[in-house]
């Protein structure tokens, strides 16, 4: 019986990040879960590509966009379920029973993770809770929370729209009470908080969610957010 899973990063100037991410990914090769990584790269300049190769990944290539780097990893899947990773998010312990799990009992669902920043403080572990606040409360997880989600129902729900901010929240959207929690947590990185400020930060991440969902253009969103 051939592996389950096909994990799909989007990279783009990741190699700083990327391997360790990779790295947490063994336990799900010693599980025999994973069935192939596809790195979806958006014009990395930096080695991201050496370090596919390394990795024996298979490298999908294409213009930079989060959404649309998904949708061409998903469209280069072969296994029936995906798990969608960010570059800076590294799963930890226990994450491949988890998914074992939920391929058992939630066949007809898709899962996320736990949150939780690389980074000390009670800032770091305040926005955690929110986050995963918002994903249990809200239906509304995002990215670096990781997605697992059958071929089937991704491709049933239409899977990630090509737009360049929110991509993770109009799939979350269109999926409904089909998303669930895995009890496994997802690490990752903080550098954008600590560089910008925690309340800053967090409050600019509000702010865009809350424009989003009452109909601002994604295209306009993502030009400010970038600033």
């Amino acid at each position: 019986m051939r592996a389950p899973v096909s994990v799909i990063v989007p990279t783009l100037d990741a190699a700083r990040e990327v391997p360790a991410t990779l790295a947490s990914l063994g336990e799900g090769l010693e599980e025999g879960v994973i069935r192939e990584l596809i790195l979806s790269d958006g014009g990395s300049a930096d080695g991201t590509a050496r370090i596919a190769d390394a990795a024996g990944a298979i490298l999908v290539t294409g213009p930079a966009g989060r959404g649309g780097q998904l949708a061409r990893g998903a469209a280069e899947a072969q296994a029936e379920w995906l798990l969608f990773l960010h570059a800076d998010t590294q799963l930890g312990p226990g994450w491949a029973p988890a998914l074992l799990g939920h391929l058992r009992d939630h066949p007809d669902k898709a899962g996320h993770f736990r949150l939780a920043f690389r980074a000390d403080g009670s800032a770091a572990r305040l926005v955690a809770r929110w986050a995963n606040f918002r994903a249990r409360a809200f239906g509304l997880p995002y990215g670096d929370q990781g997605l697992l989600i059958s071929r089937r129902l991704y491709d049933a729900v239409g899977g990630y729209p090509e737009i360049p901010l929110m991509e993770d929240v109009a799939l979350a959207r269109a999926l409904g009470r089909r998303l669930v929690p895995l009890p496994a947590t997802a690490w990752t990185s903080a550098e954008r908080y600590e560089r910008q400020g925690w309340l800053r930060r967090g409050t600019r991440n509000l702010v865009t969610l809350t424009r989003y969902l009452l109909g601002a253009d994604p295209e306009r969103l993502a030009r400010a957010y970038s600033r």
